[in-house]
């Protein structure tokens, strides 16, 4: 019945919009050293608790994978319980727990009611996977196979591969570099002792944020921050990541694949978290390829001329620059028109700017939905432990729509003068060549 219950109030969250757009994100920081972002929400009895730490693939060195493999190993077990022991402990009092990586983070996430004795025995149950996990060798050898064989899967996706090759043309051996799940060649050398180092030196409450967000008072938040770094040493922060090393000139590598269609990547390190241009970069990408049907390579790649289902550009902002990506799926006989006018599309809206009707309609777009992104706890949650992350403004959702309303058309112009060089761009192709197809 109380997972039921549980089910049924997700369904309501799901589509209650509860107007946060003006929500107060209240931050202080543990004696331990560890950073907490709380939001108080009511209306519906339920917590999102999310524990993040400067621990992503980036943090791998040289041991592809050390930090997809480490989260992955955390639930398997931990204190005196296997995998399905801490399974069934969330399950009895309706709560999910998760797990995952990024580039840049590391976190554990926790959904639950806030009932206290079944948020009490969830919040124990989160608290000592994060604070003991056992790492034993035969979970591990099972995470290991698993993740081995998902890499070998990879090598028959030439997405999967158009998107290992893209990284290392942009970033070469910078910790963005390599792919988060690793290699196959530095997975296989992976051992328990790795995962436990990663583990000591990553895991420590100096290194963490804590994410709070829903229906509990502030003393109670206090409580829970504390309660949840309380077994961690407090250790230190690592150092900060290298910046990004740009181009020096474009390059072009072909890959190929038997398949009919070519998956192609073209692109370079484009910006990071705190960039002064990241609205202006935002909108103007929003025009050029973000706004899938209404954007400028949509119209030219696919309705236009039909070389492709879709064309897309997007910006992944980070610690460090991130890439700006242009993508598309094309024939294989036409990939060198595709790819010629996505590059001229591209250099067309860096001279000369979207139209004053174009940034209007964006402008609406972009905010008109922008309260529906964040309408759940679970979402918000995440919005929030991006802004705790990156240590962004912590009205960061209250002024996002001023932000986005004062750029220009001539701001646009010129951030992405500033920050895209079509003379630095990498190109990534894979798939059969053009003789292939043609027989």
């Amino acid at each position: 019945m109380r997972i039921l219950n549980f089910m049924l109030l997700a369904w309501l969250a799901a589509f209650c919009n509860l107007a946060q757009a003006a929500a107060k994100i209240e931050h202080w920081q543990t004696p331990q050293g560890s950073r907490v972002y709380y939001v108080h929400t009511e209306g519906l009895p339920m917590v999102d608790v999310q524990v993040a730490f400067d621990a992503g693939s980036a943090r791998d060195g040289s041991q592809f994978g050390l930090s997809a493999l480490t989260s992955g190993m955390l639930d398997t077990g931990a204190g005196q319980w296997n995998a399905d022991q801490i399974a069934q402990r969330f399950e009895s009092v309706g709560a999910q727990f998760g797990s995952s990586i990024s580039i840049d983070m590391a976190s554990v996430s926790l959904r639950s009611l806030t009932d206290k004795p079944l948020l009490d025995k969830a919040l124990e149950t989160m608290r000592v996977i994060l604070a003991s996990p056992s790492f034993n060798e035969a979970d591990f050898q099972r995470e290991k196979n698993r993740t081995l064989a998902g890499l070998k899967q990879q090598e028959e996706s030439p997405a999967a591969l158009a998107g290992i090759a893209y990284y290392k043309a942009l970033y070469g051996d910078h910790p963005y570099g390599h792919p988060s799940s690793g290699l196959i060649a530095t997975v296989s050398g992976l051992t328990t002792s790795d995962l436990r180092s990663f583990y000591q030196k990553y895991y420590v409450a100096a290194n963490a944020i804590v994410v709070i967000v829903g229906d509990l008072p502030r003393q109670q938040a206090e409580q829970t921050a504390l309660d949840l770094v309380s077994g961690l040493p407090v250790g230190q922060k690592p150092e900060l990541l290298p910046d990004v090393v740009m181009p020096v000139k474009a390059g072009m590598q072909h890959i190929d694949f038997p398949s009919s269609q070519t998956h192609v990547l073209v692109g370079m390190p484009g910006t990071y978290r705190k960039d002064v241009d990241y609205f202006n970069l935002y909108v103007g990408n929003h025009i050029l390829g973000g706004g899938g049907l209404v954007s400028k390579l949509f119209e030219e790649v696919r309705e236009k001329r039909g070389l492709a289902y879709s064309a897309s550009s997007s910006f992944a902002a980070m610690f460090r620059k991130g890439p700006f990506t242009l993508s598309l799926q094309t024939r294989n006989d036409q990939t060198g028109k595709a790819l010629e006018v996505l590059t001229l599309t591209l250099a067309d809206f860096i001279a000369q700017g979207p139209t004053e009707a174009e940034l209007i309609a964006a402008k609406k777009n972009i905010t008109g939905g922008f309260a529906m992104r964040f309408d759940t706890n679970k979402e918000l949650s995440s919005y929030v432990a991006m802004i705790g992350f990156y240590e962004m403004p912590l009205d960061y959702l209250e002024t996002f729509q001023k932000n986005v309303e004062q750029v220009t058309v001539a701001s646009v112009k010129e951030a992405f003068k500033r920050r895209i060089d079509p003379q630095l761009m990498q190109t990534i192709t894979v798939g059969g060549s053009d003789k292939k197809s043609e027989k």
